[in-house]
């Protein structure tokens, strides 16, 4: 626990310095670019520096925009992994922040300032550019070669447990720790893929798949990496899928990765390539964009939405005896279970016989106002509630019951990775292939949730809700 704690603890350490250099140099650069505009005598109605300086504006000034600045930087997705970051992926976002947050400062308070001289005008603002740019840059770099030179030399280490005992494992382990810099992790020990054999004499213990949740939370472990010796797909997913609800990044060599038929990622890991398999292929800053407009979007369907719930919820009331709601255990993000909430469309107590059973389009389970409900998809309507929590996302894969999962998995391997983002409300399997019917046609619906999972893109995420409206408006949601 003492070893969780002190990597925890250097990781939020880490954060806070970005944040503070991030936030310093954002004032810094927005003190000295008015200096200069000043200066240059290009603001309107301003032409003093001294009568600037002598004014309220600038204590507002350096309060708002750099924290405008800080909005941007946050949306980037800058501070979401702060303990190794690629130095090229740190220049170009740094350069693409500056970007946009050149432009937000000059349509908020610097198009009055043009004088009409369309170079000078165009100087203005690359040296406001430049200052957002080079001095955040500058700091950033330097906190990053700091952590970077403490990883290298062993100082800093990230307990890591090696998903795997057989010849390939220990071969993988000793290679990690004969590096001349280190990539940072310590290997803890390995875990036993069923089917192996693991190596004998290995001075590091070894642990069983099942017990690997008491494993991680004693020893602390930051990641975990997937070495499978038997070319044997369908128990290495399996035990990948076990792995997703501990929340901890998966890595996998490119190689393997292949087989997934799944086109390959690999991260920055300091000259050893491996492949993040627990996060999705889209950005941070896609990640961070598309949370913030789930959570606005599903806010405001909520409040509009409220009538159209009253009314949904006095019809099912005097139509069919039951609950208006209905809550099933569904698997989400990092295999983790949570229960959807849906309008109740079918007869109370549809599965009393206890085991699930998929709808069809004449299921005389289903009731007169669910059949309409379903046409038009507004038994999904309270989903926007579950979005809202964080369990689910406007778009994403399908989620699926665990009793069904496991009769996928075997047949799909490839479908364990669904588990490293949220579900969604809506999905490319729902728009392009509809309800399942059975268990091949969930098969086939897989398909087009795999597809999206490796195009991953907010544009992507725009074209899905717009079919979906079309679905919706036009009646075809069974």
């Amino acid at each position: 626990m003492k070893i969780r704690l002190d990597i925890r603890n250097k990781a939020h350490r880490q954060r806070i310095k970005y944040v503070v250099g991030d936030l310093v140099m954002s004032n810094v650069a927005w003190f000295l670019y008015n200096i200069v505009r000043y200066q240059m005598g290009t603001v309107v109605g301003w032409p003093y520096l001294e009568s600037y300086l002598k004014s309220d504006m600038v204590v507002a000034g350096q309060i708002f925009f750099p924290l405008l600045m800080m909005v941007t930087y946050i949306f980037s997705g800058y501070y979401n992994n702060v303990c190794r970051k690629s130095r090229i992926q740190e220049l170009l976002t740094t350069a693409a922040s500056a970007v946009i947050n050149t432009l937000l400062i000059f349509f908020l308070a610097l198009i009055n300032d043009v004088i009409g001289v369309r170079g000078d005008d165009y100087e203005m603002i690359l040296i406001l550019w430049l200052l957002l740019f080079g001095l955040v840059y500058l700091v950033r770099a330097i906190i990053t070669n700091r952590a970077s030179s403490q990883i290298k030399s062993r100082k800093w280490t990230f307990p890591t447990l090696i998903i795997g005992s057989g010849a390939a494992a220990v071969a993988f382990a000793h290679k990690l720790n004969s590096r001349r810099y280190s990539s940072g992790h310590e290997i803890m020990g390995f875990v036993n893929i069923p089917g192996e054999n693991p190596v004998k004499d290995n001075p590091l213990p070894c642990y069983d798949l099942d017990e690997i949740q008491e494993v991680c939370d004693s020893l602390g472990i930051w990641e975990l990496i997937v070495v499978p010796t038997r070319d044997d797909t369908h128990q290495t997913m399996n035990a990948i899928n076990h792995l997703f609800n501990l929340s901890l990044p998966i890595m996998i060599s490119p190689e393997y990765f292949n087989k997934m038929q799944t086109p390959v990622r690999v991260s920055d890991m300091y000259g050893e390539p491996l492949v993040n398999i627990s996060l999705s292929s889209m950005s941070d800053s896609g990640k961070n964009i598309k949370r913030a407009l789930d959570i606005v979007i599903s806010a405001v369907a909520l409040v509009v939405l409220l009538p159209v719930f009253g009314l949904v919820a006095h019809i099912i009331r005097k139509t069919s005896p039951g609950p208006i709601f209905y809550l099933q255990e569904r698997i989400g993000l990092h295999n983790k279970p949570f229960k959807i909430i849906k309008f109740r469309s079918m007869i109370h107590n549809a599965e009393s016989s206890g085991k699930p059973q998929l709808s069809s389009d004449n299921d005389p389970r289903i009731t007169s106002f669910g059949r309409f409900m379903r046409k038009y998809r507004i038994d999904e309507l309270p989903q926007f509630w579950n979005v809202l929590k964080g369990d689910m996302s406007l778009v994403g894969p399908r989620p699926e019951r665990k009793y069904y999962i496991d009769q996928i998995l075997p047949l799909v391997p490839a479908y364990a990775l669904l588990h490293q983002v949220r579900p969604g409300i809506t999905s490319m399997g729902m728009v392009k292939f509809g309800y399942a019917k059975d268990l091949d046609e969930m098969l086939e619906r897989v398909k087009y949730d795999l597809m999206y999972l490796n195009n991953m893109s907010l544009l992507n995420d725009l074209k899905i809700l717009i079919y979906t409206i079309k679905i919706v408006f036009t009646g075809r949601g069974m």
